[in-house]
């Protein structure tokens, strides 16, 4: 019978397959030729599985080389190089693109990085430091210096010979950069359209002159959405200062900052003033969520003081106090959703005017309106069968709550969706994070909102007019 291979990836656990071959009595060139059927993830993830004695086998068959496609995979790199000596721990950091070094090393112990750097080639240490010296917001910190160029006045035949001639280095040769002859950013080529060309085609017949490019010093958070939409394996990174071009970001690079932008909007929406990492130590995470915990622990006393004003509203109508919860946990959704979306519309479009901002509050605030009307509906019927059917003080009284607990619904969820909208936009137009305006602080601000609309309701409505 012909065997089948299984290309079912979910099927297959690759980390067994790597450990049971690495721990069996097989040669090393063996070991080496199965390995090269492995992605380096693959092999990075079994690393943490492996004795001493192991991982110095796989050092030794890969060498310096090998592990330096691992060691960028590994999520305790830093730990790992430590374990082995400066040279070596420096060989294989030589061999990697900068921004993955940088990140590697980031990774160490400051003793141990310096004593690293220090053995590391000067052309090498020179990429690693430019990138250092950017802040972690600019494109700059993120860029790769791994990228082949070519000046404008070069022939098509210099430009295949400087291709020939550095791609074995460098991994990014889809698309090759155009410099003026000062070094400044031009323009692309690209790689097909090069190899096709005729030699005594012009070179500047080939180069694209309005390719999308950032500046080394503009903000990541700004600019990442714009970025982004034109998916393009590389985008050039040029100098703020000079128009030189310094760099590149890969498409990975891309990933990676929208993911990590991601999650920071995402902490901010949970009222932490940044992502926490896994292994983060416990005060560390206390000191990031008490400062907004506290502020938020003073509006919901706001909130306990608006209703200790209702004290004698409670007193006359107890049974309303069950209904408070569904008041405040259905204002809180609505205004958590209408945030999400207020924040997801603003992402990387600083430019809308002020129509357009309208246009997103007048939408949320509809949409909250009429789903309003239809859970207030809703509850309406509910809450008057409910008390109907309870036996309390007869169908008038529980008809009038019922109208109460519905009407002061969906004014609450209508003005939710107003101030979900209205509170990041007002938030972005005075040049603050939108998604600062986070979910918990939404949702207090409008318990204040449906504290008072409820039990205002409830003063008007049953007990000004005797029932």
């Amino acid at each position: 019978m012909e065997n089948k291979i299984n290309f079912n990836a979910e099927e297959r656990d690759y980390r067994a397959e790597i450990l049971e071959f690495i721990r069996s009595d097989k040669s090393d060139p063996e070991l080496k030729l199965f390995l090269e059927e492995y992605h380096d993830y693959d092999i990075a993830s079994v690393l943490e599985d492996l004795t001493s004695e192991e991982k110095e086998r796989l050092l030794r068959i890969l060498g310096n080389e090998g592990m330096s496609d691992i060691v960028p995979f590994l999520e305790d790199a830093g730990d790992y190089l430590s374990e082995l000596d400066a040279d070596e721990a420096a060989d294989i950091i030589e061999q990697m693109d900068a921004d993955e070094a940088l990140e590697v090393l980031d990774d160490l112990d400051e003793e141990i990085r310096q004593e690293v750097l220090d053995l590391i080639e000067d052309e090498i240490k020179e990429d690693i430091e430019l990138l250092d010296s950017y802040d972690d917001d600019e494109f700059g910190s993120k860029m790769s210096t791994n990228y082949i160029s070519v000046c404008r006045d070069a022939s098509v035949k210099t430009a295949m010979k400087t291709l020939i001639s550095e791609a074995p280095e460098n991994d990014n040769i889809y698309t090759i950069f155009v410099t003026d002859s000062d070094g400044s950013f031009y323009g692309v080529i690209d790689l097909k359209e090069l190899i096709v060309a005729r030699s005594d085609t012009p070179l500047e017949d080939l180069i694209y002159t309005n390719f999308p490019y950032v500046y080394d010093k503009d903000s990541i958070s700004e600019n990442i959405e714009h970025l982004r939409g034109y998916s393009e394996a590389l985008i050039p990174v040029v100098s703020s200062e000079s128009g030189a071009l310094v760099g590149v970001i890969t498409s990975i690079d891309i990933v990676e900052m929208v993911d990590e932008e991601l999650g920071e909007d995402y902490a901010k929406l949970a009222a932490l003033p940044a992502e926490e990492e896994k292994d983060e130590p416990l005060f560390t995470s206390m000191r990031k969520r008490v400062p907004w915990l506290v502020i938020l622990l003073f509006m919901g006393l706001g909130v306990s003081v608006i209703v200790g004003l209702f004290e004698g509203v409670i007193d006359e109508l107890p049974m309303i106090v069950a209904f408070q919860s569904l008041i405040l946990g259905m204002a809180g959704n609505v205004g958590t959703q209408s945030l999400a979306v207020t924040v997801r519309s603003l992402g990387g479009t600083e430019d809308m005017t002020w129509k357009e901002h309208f246009r997103i509050i007048g939408k949320e605030t509809r949409v909250a309106l009429l789903n309003g009307v239809a859970l207030g509906l809703f509850s309406l019927v509910i809450v008057a069968l409910f008390l109907g059917f309870s036996g309390g003080d007869g169908a008038s009284v529980a008809l009038a709550t019922a109208g109460c607990v519905g009407t002061a619904l969906c004014f609450s969820m209508t003005i939710s969706g107003f101030t979900g909208a209205a509170i990041p936009i007002c938030f972005s137009r005075l040049g603050i994070d939108p998604a600062v305006a986070s979910g918990p602080l939404i949702t207090t601000v409008n318990d204040l909102v449906a504290v008072v609309s409820y039990y205002g309701l409830a003063w008007a409505l049953l007990l000004n007019f005797g029932m």
